[in-house]
């Protein structure tokens, strides 16, 4: 997928709809075609609203017209015409009188400088809160273009929180925008195109609006690669008659069956979308020629159980393709979507879709979250409509985790592209996650502190890996312990946003906790160092000059070298420095080197070899490890692996770090700690000890204890090198029964996978 736009939406859309006033003006044949279109409009909406206030309409149609009388188009069209063309196409999604009022005049607070007060004062509340809700926020100003279009996104998705029919204004401005798209500059169109293929063709997914949808993506394929979408739409259109034919034949004996059974039915056909086609051709590396399943047929009739009856039928008369049947009544998906869906080989071999639903699924599946507006007719209520966009609420509660622009940005497309599986606990709760979702999803899916404290799972009664991949009807037992806490490494396979804001969270939150606790070390110990003593008085002042709220704060900044320990002796006892005179002072390095000669293996130093050296014990490097050294007083010179917490902390002080490399001779060996996590079984130690001893490898110890049906195993081993380790990793891992396979480290950088 290609990547989002970096681009400002909101001059995105800005710059399309209105170009620089000029003299023109418009002509009586423009006015009376753009004044016909709003006729239309006022004429769709009592077609499903029962007395809509079609004078607050005309009123909203003034208004903007009197807003937008000097702007025109790039195309040269008066601008009136996209705001008439924006609430047509809400009429078509069967929006109420508020939304068509609101896409009448969605531009008018940034482009003709009307306030949102005028529109309250004209208009009320209501209106006003939607057109708010669509007006850019080109005012604000903003550090980088990454952050510029995570803020529109933000305010967007907050917006929609507040007000769904925000977004539904926003996909019909959209959409016309794109049906107008060559009228900009190449560079400028493809650009929209993205963004609309990557953003808003899966929100409108997301709110199961079918047909909104397939044409974004379809018009965006148009602008992305119109070599393409001319060619497949030629072909597509040569087939037609071809294609209708064949859909009978499909048709004909399913209708008739059912007729015999006195079941009213409608069938038709249809050819997939040019986009979905194009997809198919990529994903699969073939021609157009080649790609069969591009028909679907659509049974619709009145009842439930005449949908079953219905397939009973199909599969009666053709032969169903195995694992191609999905039933979307029983478990409906995120965006309200139901229907059966069932693959079958038709007439002449050839494969073909049959989708079969009621009227009101196929309303919903066309139109999709308009279907059930809370706000037509009174005959919705909130909570119902609320609980089909459980998802909204959920991306707005995990934003507010989430702080880095591209980190946002990331998510969102992540979030806004999820296929469902279907997943029930022990006792038959039901929970639909993305596809690709693993334990640790569904355990921060039903609480968070399941989530934290998640150590292992259980899917249909077998102990699995935490990375395991669930499938739809799995059920899945979440085991926990209450010294389990989330691993940096559950961020390279958790897929739900919810799992990945809170573990991001809670990761920022112990790094903070490690780094106040070194950052009062170095505090005390410089203090001492420099024979000054820690009063409430010097902290009181030392918090006032530097402008800090409390004391942990100022710890979480030593401890993570935003502030120097030289500026707070500067400040509690500037003396002190003046004592320390420069010909006095030596190379911490020279000194060292004088002084800790000794014999080293496997280590060079600065091109120097023979020199007193050790490995952190907090993180057990190896070779192939990238690696860091740091010279301490009266210790030698200590290796640490470079992605260590304790290696970071030590950074600090950059006096002290020293180049180190490896320089083995393939004969040494080095000491490593593991940690492993394995389902509680018999003789499961001596097939450890076994698994190891096969590939000759020492045991220096090893230490096992149960927790909850869990074996938790610590062994120190040694190896030759990162190779080699990976290898007993991946040997360990495939025991039966083992669940992780970890180094044991200060920085929780763990291998759930060895064979990554």
């Amino acid at each position: 997928m290609v990547a989002i736009s970096t681009e400002n939406m909101a001059s995105t859309d800005r710059n399309l709809e209105k170009q620089p006033e000029e003299r023109l003006s418009i002509t009586p044949r423009q006015k009376a075609d753009y004044q016909e279109r709003f006729e239309q409009v006022l004429r769709g909406v009592p077609e499903y609203l029962d007395n809509p206030n079609l004078d607050l309409i005309r009123k909203a149609y003034d208004f903007a017209h009197e807003a937008h009388i000097t702007h025109f188009r790039r195309s040269g069209e008066p601008y009136i015409t996209h705001c008439i063309e924006t609430a047509y196409i809400l009429t078509e999604l069967r929006m109420d009188v508020e939304s068509i009022c609101s896409g009448l005049l969605h531009d008018v607070v940034e482009d003709a400088e009307v306030s949102v007060e005028e529109i309250r004062e004209n208009f009320g509340d209501e209106i006003a809160l939607l057109v708010d809700g669509v007006t850019k926020i080109s005012e604000l100003k903003f550090q980088s273009q990454a952050q510029k279009q995570a803020e529109n996104f933000r305010k967007m998705i907050f917006s929609m929180a507040q007000d769904l029919r925000v977004i539904m204004i926003k996909f019909a401005d959209r959409l016309h925008n794109m049906r107008t798209l060559e009228h900009l500059p190449e560079k400028k169109a493809m650009r929209i195109a993205l963004e609309t293929r990557d953003v808003y063709a899966p929100l409108a997914h997301r709110f199961g609006i079918a047909r909104l949808k397939w044409e974004l993506e379809d018009l965006s394929l148009k602008a992305l690669d119109p070599e393409a979408y001319y060619d497949l739409a030629k072909k597509v259109a040569g087939r037609r008659v071809e294609r209708e034919q064949y859909i009978e034949k499909v048709a004909s004996p399913i209708r008739a069956e059912l007729a015999k059974h006195k079941i009213q039915s409608e069938i038709k056909g249809r050819a997939k979308s040019l986009y979905s086609i194009y997809r198919k051709m990529q994903k699969r590396g073939k021609p157009f020629e080649e790609i069969y399943d591009l028909l679907a047929v659509r049974i619709v009739v009145q009842k439930v159980d005449e949908c079953y009856f219905a397939l009973g039928v199909v599969h009666t008369l053709f032969t169903p393709v195995h694992d191609r049947f999905k039933d979307y009544i029983a478990t409906p998906k995120l965006n309200m979507y139901q229907s059966l869906h069932t693959t079958v080989i038709g007439p002449e071999g050839k494969m073909i879709e049959i989708q079969i639903r009621t009227e009101e699924m196929n309303r919903i599946a066309e139109i999709g979250i308009a279907a059930h507006w809370k706000y037509k007719e009174g005959k919705q209520k909130e909570d119902e409509l609320d609980r089909y966009s459980a998802w909204l609420r959920e991306m707005v509660d995990w934003q507010k985790d989430t702080m880095e622009p591209e980190e946002y940005l990331d998510i969102l497309k992540t979030d806004l592209f999820l296929s469902e599986v279907f997943i029930f606990t022990p006792k038959g709760d039901l929970y639909k996650l993305p596809i690709g979702a693993t334990p640790v999803d569904f355990a921060f899916a039903i609480h968070t502190d399941v989530g934290v404290h998640c150590i292992g799972a259980k899917v249909n009664g077998r102990i699995v890996p935490l990375n395991t991949q669930l499938k739809s009807g799995d059920s899945v037992e979440i085991l926990t312990s209450a010294n389990q806490r989330p691993h940096q490494d559950w961020l390279s396979f958790v897929q739900t946003s919810k799992a990945k804001s809170k573990i991001k969270r809670l990761l920022k939150e112990a790094r903070q906790q490690d780094a106040m606790r070194l950052g009062e070390e170095i505090l005390n110990k410089g203090l001492k160092r420099y024979n000054i003593k820690r009063t409430k008085d010097a902290m009181r002042d030392l918090l006032q000059q530097l402008e800090q709220d409390n004391l942990e704060q100022l710890f979480v900044d030593l401890g993570e070298g935003a502030l120097p320990f030289q500026r707070i002796v500067e400040i509690l006892a500037p003396e002190k420095l003046q004592t320390k005179s420069d010909d006095k002072k030596e190379n911490l390095f020279e000194r060292f080197v004088t002084k800790a000669r000794g014999s080293a293996k496997g280590i060079r130093v600065q091109g120097m070899d023979q020199l007193l050296i050790r490995f952190a014990q907090c993180c057990h490097p190896v070779p192939g490890d990238a690696i860091v050294g740091f010279i301490t007083q009266g210790r030698g010179i200590v290796v640490h692996r470079r992605d260590c917490v304790n290696a970071l902390k030590l950074m600090e002080t950059p006096e002290k770090i020293i180049d180190v490399a490896w320089d083995v001779d393939g004969a040494g060996s080095f000491m490593v700690q593991l940690r492993m996590v394995s389902e509680m079984r018999k003789d499961f130690l001596r097939d450890v000890t076994e698994s190891l001893s096969a590939d000759g490898t020492d045991i220096m110890r090893i230490d096992s204890k149960a927790d909850n049906s869990l074996i938790h195993t610590h062994l120190i081993i040694e190896v030759k090198d990162l190779s080699h380790l990976r290898k007993i990793m991946r040997r360990l891992y495939n025991i039966r029964g083992v669940i992780s396979v970890e180094r044991d480290s200060g920085n929780e950088n763990s291998l759930r996978d060895p064979s990554n």
